[in-house]
């Protein structure tokens, strides 16, 4: 082995180990990048015939960093996370869980299917795992351990459901994917809508056959109500706007109207006016939102920027050249290496945030990928349907530990792992159907945009 691919392997044992130090994601990245600087200058001057490490990538940093915070289509990060936070102020996920738990109340089941309806417009909307989580939790445990329903059941909906924000647009993650691969944002959109609806589908599936078939695990509610045409126009009312500022966002992308960032503005402006007419806007939530806003995107924007020092030290290194190596020596077929690369992806997301995965391993698998033949939108929805299986799976995935902050007295952590377990299953089946059938994935994007 050459000294430079030792430099690789220890950079990134360095990164992995540091992680668990408790520091800061972004300073490890940097702290890892600066350290290896020198470090590699003196084993080049030592070992200079054996390497010649390219240190014009290092100098690249801080083009790159001008290049990162004048970015056109990363404006839409902000915009999108006002969008959702200012939805969550306005009241409508408390409206509509109202209004969809009269519903389906004589439903079994009707509660855990309420709140996955709820999680899949938050998820449309929010785009923030840790905040649709714990929403959901607030919202619908309490009434699911009510009316007796399983804590298993209960828990594994939650934290299931929670997750589809990291791949329903308009996802930030996506956005964040299409910028790091050189791929459109609206393709990455139109093809997360067919996984990200199956993957509900699957759920309200699962959840009605296991109230068929126990009921005591999903029983009626106690104070359900005959429906009525009264309530099928509350449910709608609740849903309607909420609904419509969604579909004009994504049409505006999907109709070529308006480009992700500009959509993302309109859905911001909308997400205001939403709360201003339900009568929740006022100074103080506008401050409020304004701060938590930019508390989340510094947060982002300096992962993106020590990432991308990290990358490059990392380039320098000729690290590129021995993930290639590394991946196209292995003994399968291209199939066989995205499964690889599938997997391995699944177990680093125990430790890490989608955001360091998307910014430090798909731009470096992205490029072998695009070489074997493979639809560079096919591989990050698949991606992003793996990284949302890695959280919802024991003992560290994210989202069971949001959800443990926040369930009601009485539930353990053990009915967490429990409950996911079910859910997970059907990720891995959703999972397999999109690595199977790329034209879930691809078909959208082809007919929207097709002459």
């Amino acid at each position: 082995m050459e000294v430079n691919e030792i430099l690789v392997l220890l950079m990134f044992s360095a990164f992995i180990l540091l992680l668990f130090t408790g520091f800061p994601v972004a300073w490890v990245l940097c702290g890892v990048s600066l350290i290896f600087v020198p470090v590699a200058m003196l084993a080049d001057h030592w070992f200079d015939a054996f390497i010649g490490i390219d240190w014009n990538y290092a100098s690249l940093v801080v083009p790159r960093m001008w290049d990162i915070m004048t970015n056109w289509v990363l404006v839409a990060l902000p915009m999108f996370i006002f969008m959702g936070l200012m939805l969550d102020r306005s009241g409508t996920a408390e409206d509509l869980m109202t209004n969809l738990v009269r519903l389906f109340g004589r439903v079994r089941g009707g509660l855990a299917v309420t709140v996955t309806f709820v999680g899949l417009l938050l998820a449309a909307s929010t785009g923030i795992i840790g905040a649709s989580v714990v929403l959901l939790a607030v919202l619908g445990m309490p009434l699911m351990m009510r009316d007796g329903y399983s804590k298993e059941l209960a828990c594994g909906t939650v934290a299931s459901t929670g997750t589809l924000g990291i791949l329903v647009p308009p996802s930030i993650m996506l956005v964040m994917m299409g910028d790091r691969i050189g791929v459109s944002v609206g393709d990455l959109f139109l093809g997360a809508v067919f996984p990200g609806l199956m993957l509900a589908a699957f759920y309200i599936a699962y959840i009605l056959l296991l109230g068929y078939l126990k009921h005591d695990a999903a029983p009626v509610s106690k104070d359900a109500e005959p429906v009525s045409l009264s309530i099928i126009f509350s449910a709608l009312s609740a849903a309607l706007p909420t609904a419509l500022l969604i579909i004009a966002v994504l049409g505006s992308i999907f109709m070529g109207i308006a480009t992700p960032t500009e959509a993302s503005g309109v859905g911001a402006f909308g997400a205001t006016l939403l709360a201003f007419a339900r009568g929740r806007l006022s100074i103080q939530v506008l401050k409020e939102v304004g701060q938590e806003t930019t508390k989340t995107t510094a947060f982002i924007f300096a992962l993106i920027i020590c990432a991308t020092a990290f990358s490059l030290v990392l380039r320098g290194l000729g690290g590129d050249e021995l993930i290639e190596k590394a991946l196209t020596s292995l003994p399968f077929g291209p199939e066989g290496i995205v499964i690889a690369i599938l997997v391995v992806t699944f177990f680093l997301g125990f430790f890490l945030d989608w955001i360091e995965l998307t910014l430090i391993i798909l731009p470096l698998v992205a490029p072998v990928v695009s070489a074997m033949g493979f639809d560079l939108v096919w591989f990050a929805v698949l991606f992003a349907v793996c990284l949302q299986t890695s959280f919802l799976t024991p003992p560290v995935g994210f989202a069971l530990f949001y959800l443990k902050g926040v369930v009601p007295k009485g539930v353990s952590l053990i009915n967490i792992y429990r409950g996911v377990v079910p859910f997970i299953l059907l990720q891995l089946l959703g999972l397999a159907i999109v690595f199977g059938m790329p034209s879930i994935v691809t078909w959208l994007p082809a007919e929207v945009y097709s002459p």
